[in-house]
């Protein structure tokens, strides 16, 4: 079978704009040597398609005025697929149909950030082999590891974050797995206007590796995570570091009604590349969940620890989801320089069904937030969230309130979203 057009058009699709193309050639003819014998086998499309309308709402102490976000994301694209082989090409959109907020990039700051700036490109373009014991990946793709604290998408945000990158992901044996990945550049929320501190795309020598084995207690994972933010505009350089831990997550039946889960994760981390700082800090996590008949109840305590008080030599995360942890309001997006310990619990409860709604869930959760290396209170939060499906969407409501104490100001926010995917 002659695949050569089919092929060209691919690497046309998957060039960078940072004249990386040679790069994604490389990478893309190995997945192709690996997977050739699937090009024997028929093609099979898939449309994926996706949709969002969110309206955030920001009232923020000591800006003179409030935030007023409706933006609409869309995502359309194709899967292409033969045999083991397939090629992925989705582009995105962001359009600020209300603007009245900053958005990070344009306008003054007198108005609250919402980080969802308008935006035009191309999301995720990628090849794939997968087997049973392999899967390699080639391209601009997604990459999120374990609960996403280190190494996410950033979903929550309407242009998330993706990676231009090679990834393997092996299973030599049931129950081991070894994820390696190698990204050049990381695709940012802030899109095509992107410029000073908040780029377009951030380069660098970024790898992500991950040894898991899934053992009767739960899966057992080290994990190293290099992070080489090499751009000066981007902090002058401060957030490349090195990472190092062990995380296990697990949990059972305690009987037939009730059920536990419990995570414990340590990481050390320390500067790396050209970052001019000299650091290091450590991370902790201890969460545990209790399920039982529609109620869940959950509670923790996160330390992202400090050195020695200078901005970021305290415990950071720049490729992490964060808005998952330390609250909604995203007061610790970047990790103060005497770090911080949050203390969490939270309780939600759910409905299977009720009406036209499908897994309707009402929760839950409140924050203390403290100095890692100084006593001092940040601040307490409180975080509400209820959703629901009907047919293909999905609905939320969300709200979060941040009661300052030393750190940052009172802060409330408030998010109406719908999402569609097909």
């Amino acid at each position: 079978m002659d695949g050569g057009p089919s092929q060209a058009a691919v690497f046309h699709c998957i060039q960078s704009e940072g004249g990386t193309s040679m790069k994604y050639l490389l990478a893309s003819a190995a997945v192709l040597a690996v997977a050739a014998p699937a090009c024997a086998q028929d093609i099979t499309l898939k449309p994926v398609a996706e949709a969002r309308l969110r309206y955030e709402h920001v009232d923020q102490d000591g800006l003179s005025k409030e935030a007023d976000a409706l933006t609409i994301r869309a995502r359309a694209g194709l899967t292409a697929t033969s045999g083991a082989i397939s090629a992925t090409v989705v582009g995105q959109g962001t359009l600020a149909v209300v603007d009245h907020y900053y958005d990070g990039l344009n306008g003054a700051a007198i108005r609250p950030l919402v980080a969802d700036p308008q935006n035009i490109a191309l999301y995720v373009a990628q090849l794939q082999y997968r087997s049973k014991a392999i899967t390699l990946t080639a391209g601009r793709q997604k990459i999120a590891l374990d609960d996403e604290r280190f190494v996410g998408n950033v979903g929550f945000r309407d242009n998330a974050q993706t990676f231009d990158a090679v990834r393997a992901e092996l299973v030599p044996i049931k129950g081991l797995k070894l994820d390696v990945a190698y990204a050049w550049s990381v695709r940012t929320i802030w899109g095509v206007d992107g410029i000073g501190a908040r780029q377009q795309a951030v380069s660098g020598d970024n790898i992500f590796a991950n040894l898991s084995y899934a053992a009767p207690i739960g899966t057992i994972t080290g994990f190293a995570y290099l992070v080489d933010q090499d751009e000066a505009a981007v902090q002058a350089f401060r957030l490349s570091s090195q990472t190092y831990g062990v995380r296990l997550a697990g949990g059972g039946a305690l009987s037939k009604t009730m059920k536990i889960g419990y995570q414990l994760s340590y990481a050390r981390q320390s500067d790396y590349h050209a970052n001019p700082n000299a650091y290091d800090a450590d991370y902790w996590l201890a969460d545990a969940t209790l399920e039982m008949k529609g109620w869940k109840l959950n509670g923790g305590y996160e330390v992202l620890g400090a050195s020695d008080g200078l901005p970021f030599t305290s415990f950071q995360t720049p490729l992490g989801t964060n808005f998952k942890f330390q609250g909604w309001a995203g007061k610790f997006l970047t990790t103060p320089g005497n770090g911080v310990r949050d203390l969490y619990v939270g309780g939600s409860y759910g409905w299977k069904q009720m009406g036209p709604l499908i897994g309707v869930a009402l929760g839950a959760s409140w924050h203390r937030f403290d100095a890692d290396r100084l006593n001092q209170h940040y601040g307490n939060e409180i975080d509400i969230l209820a959703s629901a499906k009907v047919r293909k969407a999905m609905l939320s409501i969300r709200y979060a309130h941040y009661d300052a104490s030393t750190l940052a100001t009172n802060t409330d926010k408030l998010w109406l979203q719908a999402d569609w995917a097909i």
